[in-house]
């Protein structure tokens, strides 16, 4: 039999070789659909867990970011808050209109004031008056300070007074607590109310909450209660 012009049977098929055996060759020489199939769900497979890992790495990042972040933020206004509280002088800096009775400190459970000098780099310097507020901020709380120079023991509402600045906001909760000295030398009980305003507490604690959950508590101590302090009760 003669071979057609431009036939070329396919490798390991001889023009002579039995029809069963050129078929085989010619299904060797492709892929079948099944292959093809199978061949695409492991690659989609492989690109979904690919995107999924890429997506989680990233998650993790800004976890960890925003953990870093919110750490920050907490040393930072702690930081402050323990400077600032810690520096109360026991200055007079108000004076009541009805008795007359000196000012040192007040202390509700989102109020606090008392006199501190001023660092040099938040303004002029000397003692100001610091005060310590809670207020509604939208859907949370923010700590504002405010700062006004106290000359006389009265406060002095200076020509470049600055409105009060926002420590942190987007809280959830903040409460301040006092206490002094107690009986047999042991601390007295945290009170949300200061009733001495013309002492000076042993201690001060700042508790405060975001929408992650609690921060640390803080509890600072004030050098000089001491000095502008109340009795211990055993000694009353």
């Amino acid at each position: 039999m003669t071979r057609a012009a431009g036939f070329h049977p396919a490798p390991g098929c001889s023009p002579g070789g039995s029809g069963r055996s050129c078929r085989g060759a010619t299904r060797a020489a492709g892929f079948t659909l099944i292959e093809v199939l199978l061949a695409t769900m492991l690659l989609a497979a492989g690109l979904a867990l690919g995107f999924a890992t890429v997506r989680a790495a990233g998650a993790t990042a800004q976890r960890g970011e925003a953990i870093a972040a919110r750490n920050e933020r907490m040393r930072a206004v702690s930081e402050f808050l323990r400077r600032r509280i810690g520096s109360a002088q026991g200055m007079v800096f108000e004076l009541d209109p009805g008795t007359g009775a000196s000012r040192r400190f007040g202390g509700e459970a989102q109020d606090m004031r008392f006199v501190a000098d001023l660092p040099d780099y938040l303004g002029r310097g000397g003692p100001h008056l610091h005060a310590l507020r809670v207020r509604r901020d939208g859907d949370g709380l923010a700590l504002l300070v405010d700062f006004r120079m106290v000359l006389a023991g009265q406060t002095v509402q200076g020509g470049d007074a600055r409105p009060p600045e926002p420590l942190a906001d987007g809280l959830r909760s903040v409460a301040f607590a006092y206490r002094g000295p107690g009986k047999d030398g042991r601390p007295a009980p945290w009170l949300y109310e200061w009733e001495h305003p013309d002492a000076l507490p042993s201690q001060v604690r700042v508790r405060i909450a975001d929408a992650q959950g609690a921060w640390p508590d803080m509890v600072v101590a004030l050098p000089q209660s001491s000095s502008y302090g109340v009795a211990p009760e055993d000694a009353k």
